[in-house]
């Protein structure tokens, strides 16, 4: 299975709910490698790089504990850059 990058905008109530945090341990849990931050406009921006299917569980997974805060998902999917070596929550 090839190395995919997803980079995922998520908007609605997304912030200050643990949302980073959560999707933190989950990519530990996992083995997904990336980070996840929150933008100024309110929104939450994810970069994240495992086999496609690891990053479909995963994303599969944050949008089923956060549906009812998540309004709107974009994501697009890349090729993996390998250049993340853990997974964390950039300030």
């Amino acid at each position: 299975m090839m190395k995919k990058q997803a980079h995922v905008y998520y908007s609605g109530q997304v912030q200050g709910i643990g949302f980073r945090f959560t999707v933190e341990r989950l990519a530990e849990e996992l083995g997904v490698t990336g980070w996840v931050s929150n933008l100024g406009d309110g929104r939450v921006e994810l970069r994240a790089e495992a086999n496609e299917d690891k990053l479909k569980d995963f994303l599969a997974q944050i949008s089923s504990i956060f549906s009812r805060y998540i309004q709107d998902v974009d994501v697009s999917w890349e090729p993996a850059t390998g250049e993340f070596k853990d997974f964390g929550v950039r300030l």
